[in-house]
């Protein structure tokens, strides 16, 4: 199949990788187990084992006139442990290789059908500048945008990363949250090719 730039050129792309079927419950599944692994996990609670003191009864156990108590650390005291407590946990979902490579190429395809992807034969500014990129980026037409390169580019990261909405990324870097979260999504001609050899 073909795809035109910003320029109108036409390119060839892979059908494999540019023409595949939208997977809903693939992506959705792809996409909860991404944003799953990212959680930290690190809630960490005391249990009445492991919380100070309780040693000693507070009072014996009759004759007092007050409720039976066996240790200020019961979780009904103040101070005490807690009842269920959180402990640190990995939310990691698992994940073919396979299964994430479909997901990306269905989302990559989905765009593609919508108008929301577009390819520049290459896309850079000289300098660290923000207003140097803002003016490329009016050109293309988005607000919106994540831009994929095929290697990191320090320029255009610094340049991208004080405005909202703008994400750079190189193809090794790529992700379904990334793909989905911005309205437009530009490769350059060489990341193109990149991605067809990650995902063919």
């Amino acid at each position: 199949m073909e795809l035109k730039t910003n320029k109108g050129e036409s390119v060839t792309v892979s059908d494999t990788v540019f023409g595949a079927e939208y997977n809903e419950p693939l992506v959705h599944q792809i996409v909860t187990a991404y944003m799953a692994a990212g959680r930290a996990g690190t809630k960490a609670q005391k249990t009445k084992a492991e919380v100070s003191g309780g040693g000693k009864k507070p009072w014996k156990q009759k004759g007092t006139g007050r409720a039976r108590a066996g240790s200020i650390r019961s979780p009904l005291w103040r101070g005490g442990g807690r009842t269920f407590a959180a402990k640190p946990r990995d939310f990691a979902q698992k994940v073919n290789k396979k299964m994430y490579r479909g997901a990306i190429r269905s989302i990559v395809s989905e765009l593609s059908r919508q108008g929301h992807l577009v390819l520049a034969d290459s896309f850079s500014v000289e300098a660290p500048k923000t207003q140097s990129l803002l003016a490329k980026l009016a050109e293309v037409g988005g607000n919106d945008i994540l831009l994929v390169t095929e290697a990191v580019d320090k320029n255009l990261y610094l340049s991208a990363r004080n405005i909202p909405h703008v994400a750079v990324c190189d193809v090794e870097a790529l992700n379904p949250v990334a793909l989905l979260r911005h309205e437009k999504v530009l490769f350059t001609r060489e990341a193109v090719k990149k991605l067809e050899a990650w995902l063919a």
